[in-house]
């Protein structure tokens, strides 16, 4: 079953990092720069397999936790995409 526009795994982020904690001090803390978390935290930038690890090690999450909300992100996001329809391959008799 499909996801009906999933949030940007950035926005729930955003909800999972301590409160009063800076942008800056939480990228010091999983060893990333603040641009680089800040554009997580802003959507501008996916979750990447090493960030995966990095909160799952902070937060307490499982890895891959938040790879699977990135796909699922992803994939909603090129279904609104026009793209051209590809027939099935054809298969072997």
């Amino acid at each position: 079953m499909d996801m009906h526009n999933p949030a940007h795994p950035g926005e729930v982020l955003k909800e999972y990092l301590p409160d009063g904690l800076s942008v800056t001090d939480a990228a010091s803390h999983l060893g990333v720069t603040r641009v680089a978390l800040s554009r997580i935290l802003n959507s501008k930038a996916g979750i990447s397999a090493e960030m995966d690890l990095l909160l799952a090690d902070a937060l307490g999450t499982s890895a891959g936790f938040w790879s699977r909300m990135q796909v699922q992100y992803n994939i909603w996001q090129a279904k609104q995409k026009q793209r051209k329809h590809i027939e099935r391959f054809p298969q072997a008799a």
